[in-house]
């Protein structure tokens, strides 16, 4: 049986990678500030990005997102595990991005990415935030 602060931590985390996903498909990557501590690793190249700490990264999603006319997120099949003040966790994401389409008479494709996303979050003063977040390719195809 979960512990109500069990639950409540769950939640917490649950709204954090809700969040990431919120503010990069709403192209609002300063609100990356209140998911990522400042030093936390991340690494896209899985799918075909870079790697590093969070302020060079954030930098290069500010810079390479707005060239895909649309893009979402969609999270499922959420796996937590808690230590103490940290935790990691495993979530699948499906990930279409129109490619092209913006100029006259331009046809669009769709590119449709299936990844995981493996994840570790330290407890704050200002709540839970991401520390690391490596993806894993299961899937891209263009369409």
């Amino acid at each position: 049986m979960l512990s109500i602060e069990e639950i409540s931590d769950r939640l917490e985390i649950q709204q954090l990678l809700v969040d990431y996903s919120t503010a990069i498909d709403n192209r609002s990557f300063d609100d990356l500030d209140a998911v990522f501590t400042p030093d936390a690793y991340i690494d896209y190249r899985a799918m075909g990005g870079i790697d590093g700490h969070y302020p060079e990264v954030k930098a290069w999603l500010a810079e390479v997102l707005p060239h895909f006319p649309a893009y979402s997120h969609m999270l499922g099949n959420l796996s937590i595990t808690f230590s103490g003040d940290t935790a990691t966790s495993r979530v699948i994401c499906f990930n279409p991005m129109v490619l092209g389409g913006a100029g006259e008479g331009e046809q669009a494709q769709v590119l449709f990415c299936g990844l995981w996303y493996d994840d570790e979050f330290i407890r704050t003063p200002q709540g839970w935030r991401m520390t690391r977040r490596v993806e894993t390719k299961c899937f891209d195809k263009v369409v």
